[in-house]
């Protein structure tokens, strides 16, 4: 007698298959081994290996500053306007591959600006990119502009400005990123006030590797709509109430977690007592290739963790449409799309 196939299996098989939003992913931090490899090569000189194999190896993190400095490094290829769209394109075509259906990529302009990319040119590379993805895969894209705190406030300058002067197509929301330790969220609430008065959304990263104050901080001053991350949220009975009271969407992000050191192991990880509070969590994979994960692995890691079964996956999937900024006409289609989905499966 053949045995059939076990019921993780058949999980694994319905998490490939589903339409899904992801909205706490990184530009740079998205691009596979193969497109590292080819901007090292056409960039020669750099400490990023050439060689896809030993990639892996280079992407082992000692904790989140080993990261930030290794992040850096491959940001560092991302040197003129074609390096940008070939990133983001074939970014998108790895994402139309798990079925991702919208995406909020996090983009940081200030370090290609830094680097000699005209604003005006890094724009154009992205939106010709974007449009090119979904026109030919069906991913709708849309930018969140990262702040990257550890470059300080002329990094805040020059992304509001972009920002709020250029105004991509793609644009729906302002955000910030990079070290936490030593980089208060008070400091950069001038340019958030901006971005926001242009109608941009507000989702800083806080609380990933600091305590629950930096949270409160992105919240009040930041006047956050989402939080990246917020790992220490569950520390603070007070601010998951405040989080469930609002609506406030969590962008979790487990297998990301674990490998910057933020949490121990994933057995310790928060996201089963933000769920328990009731916190609208959503599971995204971060920095996919640098952490050995994608959006598929980071959905098998938060059923196992949250005891989900199909259904329960499915209400994940809706929980990242409900968090996201996607207009009123996607958010109808992916919704019908995932619900018609979980319907049929297995039928």
């Amino acid at each position: 007698m053949t045995a059939g196939p076990s019921p993780a299996a058949g999980l694994e098989q319905f998490i490939a298959g589903l339409p899904k939003a992801e909205l706490h992913v990184h530009h740079v931090g998205s691009a596979s081994p193969r497109i590292v490899a080819q901007l090292a090569a056409r960039h020669p000189g750099s400490a990023v290996p050439e060689d896809p194999q030993t990639l892996a190896e280079y992407f082992t993190f000692r904790d989140f500053a080993h990261f930030i400095q290794v992040y850096l490094s491959v940001v560092d290829l991302v040197r003129d306007a074609e390096d940008v769209r070939l990133l983001t394109y074939e970014v998108a075509r790895d994402m139309a591959r798990q079925n991702i259906r919208y995406a909020e990529l996090t983009v940081t302009p200030f370090s290609s600006v830094r680097r000699g990319i005209p604003a005006e040119a890094f724009v154009e590379a992205i939106e010709d990119a974007r449009k090119a993805a979904e026109s030919e895969f069906g991913t709708v894209l849309r930018w969140c502009f990262d702040i990257p705190g550890e470059a300080g406030l002329e990094s805040a300058q020059v992304t509001a400005d972009i920002a709020v002067d250029l105004a991509p197509e793609g644009l729906v929301s302002f955000g910030l990123g990079g070290p936490e330790i030593g980089v208060p969220r008070p400091q950069f609430k001038p340019y958030f006030d901006r971005a926001r008065a242009a109608g941009l959304h507000s989702v800083p990263h806080a609380g990933e590797t600091t305590g629950p104050q930096t949270i409160w901080d992105a919240l009040r001053d930041l006047g956050a709509e989402r939080i990246g991350h917020g790992t220490s949220a569950t520390q603070d009975p007070a601010l998951l109430a405040h989080l469930v009271e609002h609506g406030i969407a969590l962008e979790v992000c487990p297998t990301s977690n674990i490998a910057t050191r933020a949490v121990a192991t994933l057995e310790e990880h928060p996201i089963r007592a933000m769920a328990d509070a009731g916190v609208l969590v959503t599971v995204n994979s971060d920095d996919p290739p640098m952490f050995g994960t994608d959006l598929n692995t980071e959905y098998g890691v938060a059923a196992r963790l949250l005891d989900l079964d199909t259904a329960g996956v499915a209400d994940l999937a809706r929980n990242a449409v409900t968090a996201s900024f996607m207009d009123d006409a996607t958010r109808r289609a992916l919704s019908r799309e995932i619900d018609a989905y979980t319907a049929g499966f297995g039928g």
